[in-house]
């Protein structure tokens, strides 16, 4: 469920100046169209996952998760298998210290512990390369 988003933003950055020093478009339809497709691709990406775990349930967080648009997208898809989306208060959607915060609640609540000398963070750490034993 990997999504990188470095080539559109390649793309856009290339393409942009062009596109609106010939007024082919405006800064503002050029955003929204970048927002839209992105958005679609972490909906399509969502999706997929939820039909991965069989799962009717979406947690939105994260900085993004702010964003009312990305919040009724969401919505329309788990509306569409039957599921809900939740969004947390914006207070804390700065990062993703909830989803991390909710993950280690899991993980004690299951036995699993680390001790603090050897507990490190990974900016690229893959989830899919860990044990979950609260799905069990």
């Amino acid at each position: 469920m990997d999504v990188s988003f470095s080539g559109i933003l390649s793309y856009i950055e290339g393409v942009a100046r062009d596109s609106l020093a010939k007024g082919e478009c405006t800064p503002e339809d050029l955003c929204f169209s970048l927002q839209e497709t992105l958005f679609a691709m972490l909906v399509e990406t969502t999706e997929r996952a939820m039909a991965h775990v069989g799962s009717k349930e979406v947690l939105i967080v994260g900085g993004v998760g702010c964003n009312v648009r990305l919040q009724e997208m969401m919505g329309k898809m788990a509306e569409e298998r039957g599921g809900m989306v939740y969004a947390t208060d914006e207070r804390f959607c700065i990062d993703n210290g909830i989803m991390i915060a909710q993950a280690g609640m899991l993980a004690y609540q299951t036995g699993y512990t680390t001790p603090l000398e050897e507990t490190t963070c990974t900016q690229r750490f893959r989830t899919d390369q860990v044990y979950v034993a609260w799905r069990d």
